[in-house]
């Protein structure tokens, strides 16, 4: 499903150059669950990036499937983006004026679909995730994970191939946190393949695979004990 091919990633820093990835090779098959983990400054959040499309390589190749994305320009990675990958981020980065039902329908503004098949869509995600009581309340109403959960099921609401998910219950409690994860693990045995970035050890448990990266390089890949 996905392959990187010595990826390099460089920033020049005045008369330096950082190596924020440093020659990462990976592959990544349907169906999995990965936990990509590592300090702060490991490249950890830049492979996020790459891999989300929201970013290219300085060197190497990304390709999603058989299409190698890392030469693409803007417009083709967000073709990409809307149409392979969902998003799930720490801030949930949900707009606050609209519904939790127009919040998860946003992605599917510039599908074919006409607008009550749009909406009947959103219901149905919002329904998988346990939301549909909740489907007409705005961000400021709903709890921490209510509002994970919305970001959850816009995340999924194009039917991506990959779920992206950024340090997704870095603002919500123990017991909360919990419940998110709980539901990820739901989706993954569903079929869903599910990219974590997380510094918890306690959530990269309830992955299948874990990624460890230091200086821009992976030093570990394992699979999880069960």
């Amino acid at each position: 499903m996905l392959e990187l091919k010595d990826l390099k990633k460089l920033y020049p820093m005045g008369e330096t150059t950082v190596h924020a990835l440093d020659g990462v090779s990976l592959r990544i098959g349907k169906n999995e669950f990965i936990a990509v983990m590592g300090a702060s400054g490991s490249g950890k959040s830049t492979l996020m990036n790459i891999l989300g499309c929201l970013d290219t390589p300085t060197e190497g190749s990304y390709f999603l499937g058989s299409r190698e994305v890392s030469r693409l320009e803007d417009d083709e990675l967000a073709a990409i983006r809307n149409e392979h990958l969902g998003f799930v981020f720490q801030s949930f980065n949900l707009l606050p004026r609209l519904t939790a039902l127009k919040n998860v329908a946003l992605p599917l503004m510039y599908s074919p679909q006409r607008t009550h098949e749009r909406t009947e869509r959103a219901e149905k995600i919002l329904e998988q995730v346990g939301l549909a009581s909740r489907a007409l309340h705005k961000p400021a109403e709903l709890s921490g994970g209510e509002r994970q959960r919305v970001a959850i099921a816009r995340a999924l609401v194009n039917n991506p191939d990959i779920i992206l998910a950024d340090e997704p219950t870095g603002n919500l409690d123990s017991t909360t946190s919990k419940e998110i994860m709980a539901l990820f693990q739901q989706l993954h045995q569903q079929g869903q393949t599910i990219i974590m970035v997380t510094h918890e050890k306690d959530l990269a448990a309830y992955a299948q695979r874990v990624i460890r990266l230091r200086d821009g390089r992976i030093v570990d890949d394992y699979a999880n004990k069960k």
